[in-house]
């Protein structure tokens, strides 16, 4: 294959292919019919040698050759579209409609500062937040479902760390720890906390999936202790107000607490044992990459962690 005869056209419905990793969602964003798309990944196959694409039950599966070449194909277009995009962005006069999920806490964490900064600044954005039901928000994000997710997703970001070809991108916003929390006057609360007594507590688990079992219970698991889970519920808002009633103790993120509402009525403990960090991460997908209103939205998510969460983290 010579360079000076390949149709780079056909990368730029190769990018999409690769973003989409479907070929019905590619053409609509391309404007494209999904045969003209098939025509296109046909025609640059014929010209590289390779498969490029191999379609699955739910989509298309790159090659490893796909997988090597995408990043530099992306990393092009994004030059060319940044050298002929009008380099002024005014939020003022965008308009966009963003679906986000969230667990409750989170959502009452930063929804506040973002509704004030979009009445302030960006009076055309709208935000319809979407449930957030699993610790593995990609699919969503894939089939185009939600926009960006945020929240703690073990191993998630860890593995796109070293995926190159996952169209899904994803930013660390916040690390912190967990702790054991209960209703102020609680007998734990007089005492020290130990593992005896923590582990004869009766305990609440937020779980969105209504499983029984969280790092926790492995981490109990790997010194020969369990506690008793009475009650798991989904939201943190409804956690906090169990355990302000009731004498059953939980384990929340730190920063998380004062979302839950009840922070006069709570008080909490460290754990008598280790636990690995609580991240906050962000989620969103290739498509929204270079949008200037999502740009938008992402650095005021980034921004709000500098100062603001730290403090509410950091508080007693």
């Amino acid at each position: 294959m010579s360079f000076l005869t390949l149709d780079l056209n056909l990368l730029r419905v190769f990018d999409a292919v690769m973003t989409e990793q479907n070929l019905t969602r590619a053409a609509g964003h391309l404007a494209m019919t999904q045969p003209a798309v098939s025509n296109a990944i046909k025609r640059l196959r014929e010209s590289l040698g390779d498969e490029l694409l191999i379609r699955t039950a739910y989509g298309v599966k790159p090659t490893p050759r796909a997988e090597s070449l995408w990043p530099a194909v992306r990393q092009a277009l994004a030059g060319l579209e940044a050298a002929v995009t009008p380099e002024t962005f005014d939020v003022s006069k965008a308009h966009a409609t963003f679906r986000m999920a969230m667990a409750d806490a989170t959502a009452a964490f930063w929804l506040p500062s973002l509704m004030r900064s979009i009445e302030s600044e960006a009076p055309g954005v709208n935000v319809r937040m979407v449930p957030l039901t699993t610790r593995e928000p990609r699919p969503m994000l894939l089939r185009g479902d939600i926009d960006l997710a945020v929240g703690f997703f073990p191993g998630v970001a860890a593995q796109l760390s070293s995926d190159t070809s996952s169209p899904i991108r994803h930013e660390r916003l916040y690390s912190g720890h967990y702790v054991c929390v209960m209703r102020k006057n609680h007998p734990l609360a007089k005492v020290e906390l130990g593992i005896d007594n923590y582990c004869a507590a009766n305990h609440l688990l937020v779980s969105f999936s209504g499983r029984a079992h969280g790092l926790v219970d492995e981490a109990l698991a790997q010194v020969g202790r369990e506690r008793r889970i009475l009650l798991t519920v989904n939201q943190f808002f409804t956690a906090g107000r169990v355990v302000a009633n009731s004498d059953l103790v939980t384990v929340l993120p730190k920063h998380l607490i004062a979302s839950t509402g009840m922070t006069d009525a709570l008080v909490w403990r460290e754990l008598p044992f280790s636990l690995p960090a609580v991240h906050l991460d962000m989620l969103w997908h290739e498509r929204d990459a270079r949008s200037p209103t999502h740009k938008w939205l992402r650095k005021h998510l980034e921004g709000m962690n500098t100062t603001t969460l730290r403090a509410v983290a950091n508080s007693d």
